[in-house]
């Protein structure tokens, strides 16, 4: 676990103060899913304007259970896609990533689905396909973000 610094587009969001890392391991077969997250919100961000969770989901095939070099780098450049689009609008904030296990989910909680989705099309419309699903869900608590904290209490 660790303070997560390799985004600096991340660092410069608005509604965090905090991003860190938690690594899981799967004690039958060794593989790890790492998780980049919201460690602390700002004072002044109030989650529940953004009551919309969605979760970009990327499944690929490898046996380490982490993507390759090649499939890393587009993934990258997915995210960062969508945090050019998302800067600076407070349309919506990453709350969670987890990268691990064939499968990369993006959690991010939006104002309006509605806008989300539309902002991710303008994203990606002069890029190549992604291989991911889009799945939505009206959670104004936070619920699922809530849950991973609060079962992870040392990060």
């Amino acid at each position: 676990m660790g303070t997560w610094n390799g985004y600096p587009d991340m660092n410069d969001s608005p509604d965090v103060e905090l991003w860190a890392t938690a690594i899981s391991t799967n004690a039958t077969n060794g593989r790890r899913i790492i998780f980049r997250y919201a460690r602390e919100l700002r004072p002044s961000f109030d989650r529940f304007v953004q009551p919309d969770r969605i979760i970009i989901v990327w499944k690929y095939v490898s046996e380490s259970g982490q993507p390759n070099p090649d499939e890393h780098s587009d993934m990258n450049q997915l995210e960062n896609a969508l945090e050019g689009i998302l800067q600076g609008s407070q349309l919506a904030t990453l709350a969670l990533l987890s990268t691990g296990e064939n499968l990369r989910e993006w959690t991010y909680y939006a104002k309006s689905e509605d806008a989300f989705i539309e902002r991710l099309n303008l994203a990606l419309e002069d890029m190549p396909p992604f291989p991911i699903e889009i799945h939505t869900a009206h959670d104004p608590t936070w619920s699922m973000y809530t849950q991973f904290r609060s079962d992870n209490p040392k990060t």
